[in-house]
């Protein structure tokens, strides 16, 4: 396949032999995955951050932020990391709970998610989704519940934030014992 690229670089791009060079990274690496299958998925899933002709000298004393799947973060580390969509569905992926080997390896995807975090983790759980399929009398969001990884004794170790915070709600004696008659207020409402 290089063989093919190789002249088609040198026509269409200045910085040819550049190029030409990833190729041949790119072809080594291929090289050490047992089909073609396995080499694009594993691509696809962590893709490389940079060409060697885009890759330039870090700028550490700038504020940047690095955006970054699971499978990609394996061997790094960060300051803060932000875990978006911790909840069932995403953390486990729904696609991936067939069987108790695959449940197990999505625990360990958020163990590597949560661990590349050095100073400050956050992990995000929304409380709803907005979805593009559903019927048009719903209202296009679904509720979702945090990750079944993360049970309430272990949530309770956890610091709990809300945006926006939760209007506080004041149980008085009277309210705590009383019934609520819900069909009596709605009638009331719709005189």
């Amino acid at each position: 396949m290089r063989r093919w690229y190789e002249p088609q670089m040198a026509r269409i791009h200045d910085d040819a032999q550049v190029r030409i060079a990833d190729l041949a990274a790119l072809e080594a690496i291929a090289a050490t995955y047992p089909s073609r299958s396995r080499f694009l998925t594993e691509l696809t899933l962590d893709p490389p951050e940079a060409t060697s002709d885009e890759a330039g000298a870090p700028l550490l004393d700038e504020d940047y932020l690095t955006l970054s799947t699971i499978h990609s973060a394996k061997g790094q580390e960060w300051g803060a990391v932000y875990v978006l969509n911790a909840v069932d569905g995403c953390i486990p992926s729904d696609m991936a709970t067939g069987t108790p080997a695959e449940i197990e390896e999505e625990r360990r995807l958020l163990y590597v998610a949560m661990t590349r975090a050095r100073d400050h983790l956050q992990l995000m759980v929304p409380q709803r989704f907005y979805v593009h399929q559903q019927a048009a009398g719903g209202d296009r969001h679904v509720y979702g519940s945090r990750t079944r990884f993360i049970p309430p004794k272990l949530a309770s170790l956890f610091e709990s934030r809300a945006w926006p915070p939760a209007a506080e709600v004041k149980v008085t004696a009277a309210s705590a014992g009383s019934a609520l008659d819900i069909a009596a207020r709605m009638r009331e409402r719709w005189k």
